[in-house]
């Protein structure tokens, strides 16, 4: 067996090989892959790529992007790559008789007419203000990958300059304090709220829209023009009726997706493009569109020894089904992809996070990784003990040639981003080789002491390097990523496209939810849960939460933050004394702290 012959060898050992270390690597569109320093050799990959074949990985790729309802436990096709093709594919891709391509670009014209006409000023709020605050609700892939991409651009050079004079908000957490905090200091009037949930009855999310019309309400009354002026939705086609019945106008506030969009894969839909346009403009995440589109070209197309998704999905199920590693780590070394870990966490974990095949077969192998993550090098001072000497956790680092703002400080012999760049080359390395007993011996440390100090190393990781952090290269790897998800199920034989691990907690909480309510409305009687654990905890809970907490009765605080309605008119007279500014440039004197 393969990965028995490879457990023999050493990640020191098999780098010392130029002719191997020259065949582990590809490059496509400025996306430059090295994986030479994964626990493997030429023949592994060879051997790796006749599983994907054994496994129809080629035909299921095509299944996919063809539209077929490959998510066959919901009936419905997985084509969140049809969300950034582009025009001259109008007519190639249908789903039950439907043009999803000429859907979705009619989706993003009304999307760029709706958020250039915000930005413009020719749309405005209900009392004629300029909508500069946006709050976007939803949790999940409604919120996660929204917000990597909103980090991406925070200080990404066009980003900074198309965003002068906005402000966007993620509003997630069913916990109060969420709201709390993601109203502060926003005066209403100038706000735009954009709930984001394909079904429309997302509990934590319906629950938060309903405060945020509350809020508009408390300070602008409760005509439904308030609502139709300030809330907008990002939605499936099916949840028409329930968006009506909210009070928003679907005429021009309603920016639907598809049924075949799932939520992790929806933040090339609506769901991003909605907020990010706003915020910085509709080029700007046509962009990251096309960044996305590029690599969907690729991995439809490219051998698979040359694939930049199909081979780290290869490597993936090498990692956990071969090598037994039930972990891995995403280390991007780029401050502004801070959120980009815990974006593939719910990516990769709710899409292969199964026990059973398409063929409803209990799986024997091991399948669905644990995926974590931090920036360089924060997590370097976080969890990296544990990756150089604990359990065997496989790494992706994540680089980049170029910084969206490098510093040069006087009397330093290298730029930031270089010092960056060092910890990014060098922990691999680091990683890989380890450090011996006899080369600790050698620096002078007590025999006793050796053992404490010394690395076994043969610890696998891959680095993607790219040109620079902008919104192309985000669109890159979130389909970098996306893909990568996608073949290790084919290869495994899952679906990765549904989650209904997702809905019992929520069918529970339901009930919990009527515990609660009868223990409010009957405070001398105690609740009876499903078992005596729960039914402990709820009655702890509901006793000493009784002076703290609305009755029943109450429909909760009509004064949704704690800003008076004079202190917010006061933040905005002064705001609008300003214009929103034209440009601003981070770089200061070349790249220098002035």
């Amino acid at each position: 067996m393969e990965d028995k012959v490879i457990h023999k060898l050493h990640l020191r050992d098999l780098l010392k090989d130029r002719t191997r270390s020259d065949q582990l690597f590809v490059e496509h569109d400025g996306v430059y892959l090295d994986y030479s320093r994964q626990q493997i050799t030429v023949e592994t990959i060879d051997l790796l790529s006749s599983l994907a074949t054994r496994q129809n990985l080629r035909a299921k790729i095509n299944a996919m992007f063809e539209g077929e309802k490959i998510n066959f436990t919901e009936d419905r096709a997985v084509l969140h790559t049809a969300l950034r093709a582009k025009k001259d594919q109008i007519g190639t891709v249908f789903s039950d008789g439907e043009d999803v391509v000429k859907q979705v670009h009619e989706m993003l014209d009304h999307i760029k007419y709706f958020t250039e006409g915000v930005r413009s000023g020719e749309i405005r709020g209900y009392t004629g203000k300029h909508l500069r605050n946006i709050i976007s609700v939803g949790i999940g892939g409604s919120y996660l990958g929204p917000e990597f991409l909103h980090e991406v651009l925070k200080t990404e050079p066009e980003g900074v300059n198309s965003s002068l004079g906005y402000s966007l908000r993620f509003l997630s957490n069913v916990d109060p304090v969420d709201v709390e905090r993601t109203c502060s200091e926003l005066d209403p009037e100038e706000t735009l709220i954009v709930i984001v949930s394909k079904t429309f009855t997302t509990a934590e999310t319906m629950l938060n829209a309903r405060t945020m019309r509350q809020w508009l309400w408390d300070f602008m009354g409760d005509d439904p023009e308030v609502v139709r002026k300030h809330m907008v939705a990002c939605s499936s086609v099916s949840s028409t009726n329930l968006v009506v019945d909210f009070g928003i106008n679907t005429e021009e506030n309603f920016f639907r997706f598809w049924d075949w969009v799932g939520g992790r894969y929806s933040l090339c839909s609506s769901v991003g493009a909605v907020p990010i346009s706003l915020m910085y403009g509709f080029d700007v995440f046509q962009k990251f569109l096309d960044g996305a589109n590029s690599i969907d070209k690729h991995f439809s197309s490219a051998p698979f020894n040359e694939n930049i998704p199909v081979l780290m999905g290869m490597l993936g199920v090498w990692n956990m089904s071969f090598m037994g590693y039930c972990a891995r780590t995403t280390l991007p070394y780029a401050e502004a992809l801070l959120k980009l870990p815990a974006h593939i966490q719910q990516l990769d974990m709710e899409s292969n996070g199964k026990y059973v095949t398409r063929d409803g077969l209990e799986i024997d192998y091991p399948v669905g990784e644990i995926d974590f993550g931090e920036p360089g090098t924060n997590g370097q001072h976080s969890f990296f003990q544990l990756l150089h000497m604990g359990q065997v956790v496989p790494c992706d680092f994540i680089g980049f040639v170029t910084s969206q703002h490098d510093l040069f400080i006087d009397g330093e012999n290298l730029s930031s981003h270089d010092e960056l760049m060092a910890n990014f080359f060098a922990q691999p390395d680091a990683l890989a080789n380890g450090k011996t007993s006899d080369a600790v011996r050698a620096e002078g440390v007590r025999d006793d002491l050796v053992i404490h100090r010394t690395f076994h190393g043969n610890r696998p990781s891959l680095s993607l390097l790219l040109p620079k952090l902008t919104a192309y290269a985000t669109g890159q790897l979130l389909a970098i990523y996306e893909h990568r998800t996608a073949v290790q199920g084919f290869i495994w034989d899952i679906n990765s496209f549904d989650q209904w691990g997702v809905e019992l907690g929520k069918q529970l909480a339901s009930k919990i939810k009527d515990n609660l309510f009868d223990g409010r409305s009957n405070p001398d009687q105690p609740v009876r849960a499903s078992n005596p654990s729960t039914t402990r905890l709820l009655n702890y809970y509901i006793n000493n939460s009784r002076d703290t907490t609305c009755d029943a009765t109450n429909s909760g605080l009509t004064t949704v933050t704690t800003k008076t309605y004079g202190d917010t008119k006061r933040t905005a007279k002064s705001m609008n004394a300003r214009p929103i500014p034209s440009r601003h440039d981070l770089t200061g004197k070349n790249g220098k702290l002035s």
